[in-house]
């Protein structure tokens, strides 16, 4: 077993329920973890059963009611304090990411770091939960409003950021008074493990235990109970539409909360009038960073005709030239998809997309060999498409770029939007008027739109999120923190008398 494993708590056998205090002996079935780079299994997780999971919902319950009292400012400091913990354990929890995921290092450690910028946002957040001030219309009454807790909220997240996205729920939700239960992606379970452990050198010691819990279980154990349980108001789930469709209608029955992060089919525009050394490098990283298998991955090059044959060229050339291997070496650019499932489902698409008309420019192969034993090695494809396509409608998890020219900017904008999903968008242009029209209303209808910047690598200052089937949720930055809180409205009369609104006179 890896030195940095044993750092982090991961045993050959680990418990996934824990609640401050771990559960010894899951009732659930064992999970094995399967790295993607080797294949190899790296340790296995005893699920939670039915009865633990009552136990950690109790737990999140119970601690609410403590949590909820703590001065704001103070459960900023938690928070702060975990940042901390997670800055001692940066490279061998980047590593733990690399391994059981299979990013490249720099992005396993750089999605600690996320986290780490994440708790530092959210110390500061715990002083600016502010509310608003209104004239009421009576006299002698003072209107205002407040946010209050809403209580245990149920984490879901992807493997894809297997612990930064819990970040951006647990930390918003703790300083708000809220406590967590996380259900991470069973893809990914160890991380999820080694990221319990780090908080709980820091609950532990302030007697917070069952403020941040962990439940890893089936969907039959954990995931239906979680979304149909009407002690949890608010659902934040990432994953795919056909996921977020089943949580919204399961929590909307009982008419929970529910902050959703789905799927995204990203497009650049890429202008004849761009700067094509940048939209060169900006376009390469979207498309092919995380092996394709980020929410915010390049899927399609919306591409001006004139500049199509030659920048094509080039950027096949870039593509031919990214180092594929071992994701733990820091030479390597791409690393594996996540399991064989994941590799399928590109061979699919591509087959799909020949079938419908599409070229493969390039890539789309299956490694083998030695260095790519685990089945889970591909090179990243380019596929000259066009919008009438089926498969361009879908976002497919894996490196493939789909290629349309267009004639204008109107066309592009057209064929940018007419897609189900609206996650994020770019154009690459040096025209003010060019961009100005794709960041307004009849532009980009995305929940995030740049300039002259790749799709991907968004910062937690901004509320991060999509509109149409991409779920309309917000995570991280701007205001994201009021979906974890519910507003009261609150008059107060300072007078002797009792004036009714709109004047109404009752009873005189």
């Amino acid at each position: 077993m890896y030195d940095f494993l044993k750092k982090l708590g991961i045993e050959a056998v680990n418990s996934g329920v824990c609640t401050g205090e771990w559960v010894k002996k899951p009732g659930g079935k064992e999970l094995v973890s399967i790295s993607p780079v080797d294949g190899k299994p790296i340790a296995s997780v005893l699920q939670a059963g039915e009865a633990d999971y009552e136990r950690v919902v109790k737990k999140a319950s119970d601690a609410f009611l403590k949590w909820r009292m703590v001065p704001a400012p103070k459960r900023g400091e938690i928070v702060r304090q975990i940042g901390a913990k997670l800055r001692e354990y940066k490279h061998e929890l980047g590593q733990l990411v690399t391994l059981e995921m299979g990013k490249i290092i720099a992005e396993g450690e750089g999605e600690v770091q996320e986290m780490i910028d994440m708790a530092d946002f959210c110390c500061g957040l715990s002083r600016q939960l502010y509310g608003l001030t209104m004239h009421s219309e009576r006299p002698h009454h003072r209107m205002y409003e407040q946010w209050h807790p809403l209580g245990p909220v149920g984490i879901i997240s992807a493997f894809n950021f297997p612990v930064a996205v819990w970040s951006w729920n647990a930390f918003i939700a703790g300083v708000c008074g809220d406590t967590c239960i996380w259900k991470p992606s069973s893809k990914t379970p160890l991380t999820a493990i080694a990221v319990q452990h780090i908080v709980n050198e820091v609950v532990k010691g302030e007697g917070l235990e069952g403020v941040f819990n962990l439940v890893i279980g089936s969907s039959k154990d954990v995931g239906e109970k979680l979304i149909s349980d009407k002690r949890i108001p608010l659902i934040s789930a990432t994953g795919s539409c056909r996921m977020g469709k089943r949580i919204g209608v399961a929590v909307a029955e009982r008419l929970g909360r529910t902050l959703l992060e789905l799927g995204g089919n990203n497009a650049i525009v890429l202008m004849d009038d761009a700067n094509l050394d940048l939209a060169l490098r900006a376009i390469l990283f979207a498309s092919v960073g995380t092996t394709g298998q980020r929410c915010t991955t390049t899927r399609r090059l919306i591409i001006h005709e004139k500049i199509a044959s030659s920048f094509i060229e080039r950027l096949a050339k870039a593509y031919a030239g990214v180092r594929i291997g071992n994701p733990l070496d820091s030479k390597t650019l791409m690393g594996p998809l996540v399991d064989k499932g994941a590799v399928e489902d590109m061979m699919k698409a591509l087959a799909e997309a020949k079938k419908e008309g599409g070229e493969i420019i390039c890539g789309g192969k299956v490694l083998t060999g030695a260095g790519f034993e685990s089945g889970c090695f591909v090179t990243p494809a380019i596929v000259k498409a066009n919008r009438k396509m089926k498969i361009v409608q879908e976002e497919t998890f894996a490196p493939i770029l789909y290629v349309i020219p267009v004639k204008n900017l109107d066309e592009a904008i057209e064929i940018q939007n007419d897609v189900p999903q609206g996650l994020s968008s770019s154009i690459f242009t040096t025209s003010m008027m060019n961009s100005e029209r794709f960041l307004s209303h009849e532009g980009s209808d995305c929940g995030i739109a740049n300039v002259n910047i790749g799709t991907s690598g968004a910062e937690i200052g901004g509320a991060f999120g999509g509109e149409k089937e991409t779920g309309g949720g917000r995570e991280a930055g701007s205001d994201s923190w009021k979906a974890y809180m519910r507003r009261q409205t609150n008059t107060i009369n300072w007078s002797s008398e009792l004036p009714l609104a709109q004047g109404i006179r009752f009873g005189e």
